[in-house]
Formats: structure tokens, sequence, C-alpha cells
């Protein structure tokens, strides 16, 4: 293969470089010449005559005149129309009662301004939302031209800022509240200096007030902590809903801020009985809408968080959580959230947005080992007197237990739930030792315009599950509720106490709860609800003794009992429904049928004051000796009924009897103690039916 001339080819590239070049210089000289040629301007430019340099000379001196006058000018005539323009702009009284002094001249050029005032809105006017002794800025001008402003020093000497907010939610300090609610982009200040100055806020629809001091320092000034005494400091005391409020804000100083470069700060904030602690950085220094902070919070009860955030949040015992909060734009996260909620461990994460001028709180939940009670004191239960409450919490568990209330009475805070929407998906992987046996919680709910929706509530037990549904209309100053909940498979042997070891009944509990009605509270609702009640017993066991006893077949039931006879007889089925009219359910079916005994009771639960009053009536279907012909009665509180026998009804069978002894022979007498055994088995498939 013929090898390339190397040489001749550099040779014919710098031919063609040097054509190249000097075909461009030609073309260059030839558009020169036109335009020398053409072009009026350009003449006119070369050899100016008597009219261009009379021209330019005039043009000279009005520039020069212009920058004579704004240097010498006295910026103080136009503090008046400045002062009524903006008054106008933005219908307040808005006024410089100071010196203003202006440079334009410079790299930086600078502001200074005496005695600014801003007054408050109409609605506030009382108030004055901001005055500024002094305020000194000066800008890059680089940036102005280029259409950014960007401070490379401001100084504020004693301001007083003033924040409102009223009932309507009207905030004070807002200039121009027709525009969307925007999140405050401060311009970059390289160096910031506060001195002195105060801000006080009042929040009237929470209750909230505060008055704090403000600094921003370079350098320590004196002999002290330079790291405390220098930065920015924001630290005053207040009130919350009627409670004490201290804040505390720490920052780096503001010196040599760069946009890349994020701002440091740390935060302490106290009040309603919780406690904030924020270590964190503003991604952009001035631009609030972004940030990240490491947040911890703990207090008595989570509820109360709804004062300082603005956020419904269920009531709780007292908790301790730490997570990452981050704000972007109206997104907030508070995410990789852990902590503990009374004895339960609790982690997730949540969201709050701002949808459409709503809240939208987004949270997903878990629990891996969930005390029952901390699930309970969401609905309003109070703690059982050995697990973490907070002082209130114990107070109304106490008050509750010398009532023998079972229902928990805390209203809910339906003027709370129309503020926002959300929804809520928690699971507890695992649940503690606790009396109902429940091994694990799955719980969804939805709330949108005021109306809760609760799907799925379901509760997974040892043997058998508990699911359901409820939907709380709280668009009303009185919530209106609906429930549906369904049992099934649940063991007898968890609900009625074993004896001597043995349990007394055995079978499976199958159950159906559906009412609605109005209430402010669990307590409230049960008591003025209407609807159905029913349990049902498809089959089981029952120590032969009590279904001897249920008949009140003295004789062998007694000997039994005191034989300590540990056989058993089926139970065919048990069946009970409750009709619930205005929080009295009355008994529509109650039968509870055994190989010996047919029992039949009446009466009513009554949710309002949470007592029951049954009374069960039992036919043997066996002949029986000793047989009292007395029903058996159920009452008292639901909590702990107490089991007995219609005394008077007993009383009678005694008189009847000494009557027909007295009147007919002695051994007469003793046919009123004899059952004669002919009870019929109840068609346990039609009741059944019929319940669910």
């Amino acid at each position: 293969m013929k090898r390339p001339d190397w040489n001749r080819l550099k040779t014919d590239a710098a031919a063609r470089g040097g054509r190249l070049w000097a075909d461009g210089r030609s073309r260059i000289h030839t558009s020169r010449a036109w335009v020398g040629a053409h072009d009026p301007v350009w003449r006119a430019w070369r050899r100016p005559g008597r009219t261009e340099i009379i021209s330019a000379a005039v043009a000279g001196l009005i520039v020069l005149s212009v920058m004579l006058v704004l240097a010498l000018f006295d910026w103080n005539y136009l503090r008046g129309p400045i002062g009524r323009w903006a008054s106008a702009q933005y219908d307040r009284d808005i006024s410089i009662d100071g010196d203003l002094d202006v440079t334009l001249f410079s790299w930086t050029p600078s502001v200074a301004v005496d005695g600014l005032r801003i007054g408050g809105p109409a609605w506030a006017d009382e108030d004055d939302t901001l005055r500024v002794a002094r305020f000194e800025g000066s800008a890059r001008l680089t940036r102005l031209l280029a259409g950014q402003l960007e401070l490379t020093r401001a100084v504020v000497i004693e301001p007083e800022i003033v924040l409102i907010v009223d009932e309507d939610g009207r905030r004070s300090w807002v200039m121009d509240d027709t525009g969307p609610d925007e999140p405050t982009r401060l311009p970059l200040i390289e160096r910031l200096l506060i001195r002195d100055g105060r801000v006080r806020v009042d929040e009237q629809g929470r209750g909230l007030t505060l008055d704090a001091a403000i600094d921003a320092r370079e350098l320590a000034e004196g002999v002290g902590d330079e790291d405390e005494r220098s930065g920015f400091r924001l630290e005053g005391e207040g009130s919350l809903n009627g409670q004490p409020l201290t804040l505390r804000v720490l920052g780096e100083p503001f010196v040599q801020l760069r946009r890349d470069r994020p701002w440091r700060f740390r935060a302490e904030l106290t009040g309603a009985g919780s406690e904030l602690s924020a270590n964190g950085q503003i991604t952009r220094p001035f631009d609030l809408s972004h940030f990240t902070a490491d947040l911890s919070l703990s207090g008595p009860d989570l509820a109360n968080l709804y004062l300082i955030t603005g956020v419904v949040t269920p009531n709780t015992p007292p908790y301790s959580l730490e997570g990452d909060l981050a704000r972007d734009d109206s997104l907030w996260t508070f995410n990789n959230v852990t902590g503990q909620v009374g004895d339960s461990d609790l982690s997730g994460d949540v969201s709050v947005d701002r949808v459409d001028d709503r809240l939208r709180v987004e949270a997903d939940l878990r629990s891996r080992s969930l005390d029952l009670d901390d699930l309970f004191a969401v609905l309003g239960a109070p703690p059982d007197p050995t697990e973490t409450a907070s002082p209130e919490q114990r107070a109304r568990a106490g008050a509750m237990r010398a009532q023998a209330r079972l229902l928990p009475d805390a209203p809910l805070r339906t003027e709370r739930l129309r503020t926002m929407d959300g929804r809520l998906d928690f699971r507890a992987d695992e649940v503690k030792r606790n009396e109902l046996a429940v091994t694990a919680v799955s719980l969804g709910a939805v709330l949108e315009d005021g109306i809760l929706s609760l799907d799925p509530v379901a509760f997974a037990f040892a043997q058998g599950e508990l699911n359901g549904t409820a939907r709380i209309d709280a668009t009303g100053e009185v919530p209106q509720s609906t429930v549906d909940f369904r049992l099934s498979g649940y063991p007898l042997e968890a609900v009625i106490p074993a004896r001597d070891g043995q349990p007394t009944v055995t079978g499976r509990a199958l159950g159906r709860v559906r009412l609605q009605g109005p209430g402010a509270s669990i307590a409230d609702f049960a008591a003025r609800s209407r609807g159905t009640i029913t349990v049902v017993v498809p089959q089981g066991q029952m120590r032969e003794a009590f279904a001897e006893l249920m008949g009140i077949n003295v004789g062998r039931g007694l000997r039994l009992l005191l034989s300590d006879d540990q056989r058993t007889t089926p139970i065919r089925c048990a069946v009970a429904s409750f009709d619930v009219r205005d929080g009295i359910g009355t008994a529509t079916t109650f039968i509870i049928d055994t190989d010996v005994v047919l029992a039949q009771g009446q009466g009513t639960l009554n949710l309002r004051n949470e007592r029951l009053d049954i009374r069960i009536d039992g036919e043997s279907k066996r002949p029986r000796l000793l047989r009292v012909w007395s029903p058996i009665t159920v009452s008292g509180p639901i909590r702990s009924p107490t089991v007995g026998v219609d005394e008077a009804a007993i009383a009678g069978q005694v008189g009847l009897i000494a009557a027909i002894g007295a009147l007919v022979a002695p051994v007469a007498g003793v046919l009123g103690l004899i059952e004669p055994g002919l009870a019929e088995d109840a068609n346990c498939g039609a009741l059944i039916s019929q319940a669910r």
C-alpha cells in the first residue's frame, strides 16, 4: 500500500486556508465600502457636519445635566409622592417620616430611609404592620441591569413588626390579597444586620400571641460566647389557647451568603403542652419556600398540635417522635418518622399540601408492636391506670370508672374536620398481649369536605376477626354517623370466664352492629342511635351443670356443680337480636338452645346509661325434680353485669307450693317442684338465617 505524502498534504491545506482568509478579507472590505457609500449615518459619523456636532453636544449636555441633577437631587422631595402612591396602591397608610437618601452612581447603588411606616389594613388599622427607625440597603448593579435584585448589604434599625390574623383568616401583612397564597421569597442579601427589633403576632383564630425580640449580628459585641451572641436571633414569649408559649430561633450570621450555599438554623417552640425542636437549613437563603430540618416533637396529646400546625391530629397518650421535615413550596413532608405514642412504637411518612386552598394530609403509618389502649385513645377512650397517660387522661379514666361507663364521651371536634382533607393508612403488625386477644390491626381513613370515612376497620384476633366501616358526616354542628361492623369466629371462652381452670362455654360467636344517628361523641352517638345489634352462636358446648341451672333445675344442676362434674352438653344455637331506637335496644329474639334446656329471654340493652335488663326463662327438655320456676336476671352496667334470679318469682312459687300442700296434701306440694321436660328444640336454622 502506497504511503501518503504528508508534506504535500500540509502544503495543500495551508494553501486552502490562505485562500479562505483572503476571500473573507475581501468580503469584509466590499461590505465596508458599500456601507460607506450608501449609509448616511455612517457618512455623517465619519465626516460630521455642523448639525451632527450640535446634536451630539446637546445630547451630551442633557445626559450630564441629568446625571448632575440626580447626583445633587434632594430625594426628600419625593417622600410625599412616594407615600401617596404606595398608600393608594396598597390601600393602607404608607409614609416616610424621616430622611430619604439615594446613591445611584455606584457599582452598588444604595438607599437610606429614616422613619419608614407601613400601616395596617382597614380592618386592623389600629396597629401599624411595620415601623423601621432606619433602613440602609445597597444592590449589585450588574444584577439590577439583568433584571434581578441582589442586596449586597441591608441594615435594619429598630424594626417593629405586627402580624395579625383575624377570625376569618385575613392577614395584615399581605399587601395584595387578590393573588394566590405564595410562600415568602426574599431577594438574596449577602449581609444582613438587624438591631433591636420586635415582632408581635396576634392570631385570633387559635388564640396565639407572641412578643419576640429579633436581632441579626455579624460578630459578638462585648464579652461572651461568640456563637451565642452573633448570628440571627429571635426569642419571645406569648400564649396559645390560654397556655404559655415560648419561641427561640437561632441562625448563622448573614455574611457572605450565596444562593448555592444553605443557611443553617436551630428552632425551639414550647406551647399547648407540646415541645418542638428543629435543626435545619434553608436551601436557598431567604427563600422560605424550600428548607429541610431534623424535627423532634413531644407532648401529652398529639391533638394539641392542631393549635400549632393547623393540621388535625387524633387524641393520643403522651408521645415522642422525630423525623425529617422538608418544605417544597406548598408541600410539607415529615418522613422517616420514628418514636413512641403511649406504649406503642410508631413509624411512617406524613405529607401536608395545599390543594384548592384546602389542606390535604396523606399519612402512611406503621406500628411493629401496638398497645391496644393507645389505639382506643384515638377514639377518646381513657387508658388503663397502669398505662402511659397524661394527667387529663387519667382524670377522665377515673371519672368513667366511677360511673361504670364503657363508651368514651370525648367530643369530636367537627370544626377541625371541616378545615382539611386527607387520607390515613395505619397497620399494626403485632399487638401486645391484651384481654381481647387482638393480634393485628388495619385501619384506613379518608376525609373529604367534612365527611370522614373509615374503611377498613379490621381487627384480627387469635381466633376470629372484626371487620367494618364507619362514616361520620361532620358538615353540621352535630355529626351524623353510620357504623356497620361484623364479628366472625370469636371464641366464647375469651369472653365468659372459666371456672376451676375449665371453660364453662365454648364456641364461635358471630355478630353484627348496624347503627346510625347523631352524636358528638361515641357515647352520645350510642345514646341517640337506631339500628340493630345481633349476636349468633351457631354451635358450641356448655358445661352441663350451668345448662341445668339456666333452666333453674336446682337438683341436678347443683349436684353436677358441687361434684365438679365436667361433662358438657351441646349448644345447638344461641341468638340474641336487639332492635335499637333512640339508644334503647329491645330484644326481638333471645334464645339459647342446648340439648337439655331451651332458654328464652326478653329485656333491654340501654345504650343511654349503658345498662342491661334481661330476664331469661329456661325450660327443660327432660323431666327434672326440684325445678324452681323463676327467671334468671342479667342486670346492671354493661361493663360488669350481675347474674341472679327473680326473688319475687321464687317467693310466689314457694307460696303456691305451700297452698297446694295445705289444701290438698303435703305430697301434692312437691308437684310444684317437678319439671315435666316438655320443651322442644328450637328451629336453629331459621333463627340464624333471620338474624344474619
